[in-house]
């Protein structure tokens, strides 16, 4: 008897999307680390890789998430501090 199952996390009605067969699953089928997901319904798995797309892009042109610039006066940054 096997003391540790492998087993995956899920529920029917949950819905992935598996970067590796890409493919939509319900259950999940594949390992969390090959997937996207729980979603609500088939169709918004189906859509995963156009929502990832879309918030990279967000957070791409979100100025929260640059670096401070070379010249920029950044907190924490070095300087000469005494």
């Amino acid at each position: 008897m096997a003391l540790f199952k492998k087993r995956t996390a899920g529920k029917p009605g949950e819905w992935y999307y598996c970067l590796e067969h890409k493919k939509v699953e319900e259950g999940p089928e594949c390992p969390a680390k090959d997937r996207f997901g729980p979603y609500t319904s088939r169709e918004e798995a189906q859509h995963a890789m156009d929502t990832a797309r879309e918030r990279n892009l967000q957070w791409e042109n979100d100025p929260r998430w640059h670096d401070a610039s070379a010249g920029g006066t950044d907190e924490g940054s070095g300087g000469s501090g005494g």
